[in-house]
């Protein structure tokens, strides 16, 4: 098996060859090792770290921007925007605290304050 990507892990952004042969995979074409594990990775389970916004319950038309705190898996991004949907927080709020404890694997962290 064989993979075309462009390496996003610095601006360079080197096109890499990803390929499989018995089991083991190799990244070609990266002008640094952190762009072959990126390209492994990236071509064998790719995972996403998911920016979004929650309702704010107590204070009309805001919301609170949140991330989740480590990559997850890229399939399980509908079933995360899922339960996110369905989650609101009450103001105050600082950054860093914690939205949603365990949603797909990953907590969901807020990003800014809401006083």
């Amino acid at each position: 098996m064989k993979k075309e990507l462009t390496c996003i892990i610095c601006p360079r952004g080197c096109a890499l060859t990803v390929t499989e042969n018995d089991g083991v995979w190799t990244a070609t074409g990266n002008a640094c090792p952190r762009g072959a594990t990126y390209g492994v990775a990236e071509a064998t389970h790719p995972t996403r770290t998911i920016t979004t916004l929650v309702r704010v319950k107590n204070r009309v038309d805001t919301m609170l921007s949140v991330k989740t705190e480590n990559p997850i898996a890229k399939e399980r991004i509908p079933e995360l925007m899922r339960l996110i949907h369905q989650t609101s927080a009450l103001a105050p709020v600082k950054a860093g605290k914690v939205i949603l404890e365990d949603a797909c694997g990953s907590r969901i962290i807020a990003t800014r304050d809401v006083e």
